[in-house]
């Protein structure tokens, strides 16, 4: 680990300075919108989100392929994906429709998924895909940096103006819908953003590792926090931890830096779980 402390202080070592900082404000999205996902217990919604984007990934790669439109970046068909699948679950996540909320969960997943695998199946020559399913921070550039910060920047200042609103529609849904709060609207204002969140984060970890990160610091500092805003803040150190560890440690043993995030902000779960059982029975 420490070859990758060295590494950081080598002035020629600028992207790797840069991928730190990447994952360090990632931590601030993963964390938030984590909280978020775990109070309201949507993971798995946020799951069908992260993986029915390989649909909007794989058209674009089609269409870029196909007629020659060099310009056109897969991570915008992700987010047209992303929001339309958060609208669709959104659409039928309330009123009348509560009841086939999981259909559409489980549906918005397996044909995201399925329309992205089509489309690669009808591109001509070959492409890897392995970023998108796996992530690489280490590929990230200085725009993804930009955009990150940009989105930390809108989550933050929305979390801070609507705190009360978020909570109250977290932990007593049906209080706050007593009290004329638009709890619909607030709904499918913040499954967008964690739609957007989701495509951002694509680079970091990965279609298929993403709600991981979204799941497991949240659910971590669910453990000992008592407040929404610490409970964000805890999951925010405890995602900063596991990004740091698992570069560090990939770096210093040369592997894929995503898989060993994930495996670092599980252990840290597991690790604080088993402390907390231990602690109650005494």
């Amino acid at each position: 680990m420490m070859d990758f402390f060295r590494a950081l202080a080598d002035p020629n070592n600028l992207f790797l300075r840069q991928t730190l900082l990447v994952g360090l404000f990632s931590s601030v999205t993963f964390g938030i919108i984590g909280t978020y996902v775990i109070s309201r217990r949507i993971s798995y919604l946020a799951g069908a989100v992260s993986h029915s984007v390989l649909g909007g990934i794989g058209a674009v790669i089609w269409l870029k392929t196909v007629f020659a439109l060099e310009w056109l970046d897969p991570l915008y068909g992700a987010l047209l994906a992303a929001l339309l699948s958060a609208f669709i679950i959104a659409r039928f996540g309330s009123g009348t429709m509560k009841k086939r909320e999981e259909v559409m969960i489980g549906a918005t997943w397996a044909i995201g998924m399925a329309v992205g695998i089509i489309f690669m199946d009808m591109t001509p020559g070959y492409f890897d895909i392995t970023s998108y399913l796996f992530g690489d921070i280490l590929l990230v550039s200085g725009r993804d940096l930009k955009l990150i910060i940009a989105l930390d920047t809108v989550i933050i200042l929305f979390f801070y103006r609507f705190y009360h609103i978020i909570t109250a529609i977290c932990f007593d849904e049906e209080f706050a819908r007593l009290r004329g709060l638009k709890v619909d609207l607030f709904y499918q204002l913040l499954l967008g953003l964690t739609a957007v969140s989701v495509v951002l984060m694509i680079r970091v970890v990965g279609i298929v590792m993403v709600i991981a990160m979204l799941t497991l610091p949240a659910a971590t500092a669910a453990l000992y926090a008592r407040t929404l805003s610490g409970m964000m803040g805890l999951a925010i150190l405890f995602s900063s931890i596991a990004i740091v560890g698992g570069l560090s440690i990939s770096y210093s043993a040369n592997l894929s830096c995503g898989p060993i995030i994930i495996v670092c902000a599980g252990v840290i779960y597991f690790f604080l779980a088993a402390l907390k059982r231990n602690k109650n029975l005494y």
